[in-house]
């Protein structure tokens, strides 16, 4: 086990190394110069040639790939070019935020997906299975920023439930903090919901079709025994993996749930470096989206091999 979690380590340090390469090259295509709007409306050239001096900018971009590769391996993800704050410390702030709306996110998907998508495999072609059907095609087919203002219009504006918008900070106030997120978390967990659902359903048929389920109904077991410590144990295998690289996409975050709703998270901290071609900003958040990725990745690998004996038994 320990051997198969360090080839998947070793695997994973090649990867973020060519990630890093296509981070740092491709906010080189991005229009605009950045020292220009720094230097300000009057462009002193000294001012200029001074910036381009501070920001290793008249070095080859080997040399300029070379040096922000060194400063992110020891923590250092640059300064914002719009508010000369260190871009380490700007994701610190807005990464509780992404994490608990994806988190919040997460837990309502699975809530709503895997039992659906076990009910529909288990009551397979009865109302109950068109409806979870069409429940999820719903969930994949409405957009998030459509649902989120149909939402505030019905929950906070007719309803006075819940805030319209906006966030609070969790350990300052957390009952507060998850009146604000409710909503957003919702709205983000519908498609990943209707994918869960999908992939459950599809997973579960498969093994309610195996031959050793039919040998437990043979031995008179109840069909929620059969169901329930038979097939979900196997049927679930693949669905963690998804679940894993959903909630790695989540910590990406989302930009349009994150506008309709006033979060300030990842999303709209990456929407609003790239207006202001802050790509200092813009570098550090799309890499430490690629290792979110990646981690989850692993995570779930390493959950699959836990899981599934089968697995454990070819290391």
């Amino acid at each position: 086990m320990y051997t198969y979690v360090a080839k998947r380590l070793l695997i994973a340090i090649p990867t973020l190394l060519i990630i890093s390469l296509f981070v740092f090259m491709l906010q080189k295509l991005l229009p605009g110069d950045p020292i220009l709007a720094m230097a300000g409306e009057e462009r002193d050239p000294v001012l200029i040639a001074q910036l381009r001096e501070q920001y290793r900018l008249n070095d080859p971009v080997v040399y300029q790939y070379l040096y922000w590769l060194g400063d992110v391996l020891r923590g250092d993800l640059g300064t914002s070019l719009r508010t000369n704050q260190p871009v380490t410390e700007l994701i610190l702030q807005k990464l509780p935020v992404t994490i608990q709306l994806a988190v919040m996110a997460m837990i309502f998907a699975v809530l709503i997906g895997i039992p659906a998508g076990i009910i529909a495999a288990v009551r397979k072609n009865t109302l109950l299975d068109y409806l979870a059907n069409l429940v999820a095609l719903s969930g994949l087919s409405i957009p998030n920023f459509w649902l989120g203002i149909m939402l505030i219009l019905l929950v906070s504006v007719y309803l006075g439930w819940l805030p319209a918008s906006g966030y609070y900070p969790f350990f300052a106030d957390p009952l507060r903090s998850l009146e604000t997120m409710i909503m957003p978390a919702f709205v983000l967990s519908t498609p990943l919901a209707a994918m869960l659902m999908r992939h459950t359903r599809s997973s579960m048929l498969g093994v309610l079709r195996a031959d050793y389920i039919r040998t437990a109904r043979a031995k008179g077991l109840s069909e929620r025994t059969v169901v329930m410590e038979h097939g979900l144990r196997n049927g679930l295998l693949p669905v963690i993996t998804l679940s894993a690289l959903l909630f790695g996409d989540l910590l990406a975050g989302a930009v349009l749930t994150e506008q309709v709703f006033t979060i300030p998270g990842f999303g709209k901290l990456i929407v609003d470096a790239v207006f202001n071609r802050d790509y200092a900003v813009v570098q550090g958040v799309v890499l430490c989206t690629a290792v979110a990725f990646i981690l989850m990745n692993l995570i779930a690998d390493i959950l699959y091999v836990l899981l599934n004996p089968r697995m454990r038994a070819t290391l």
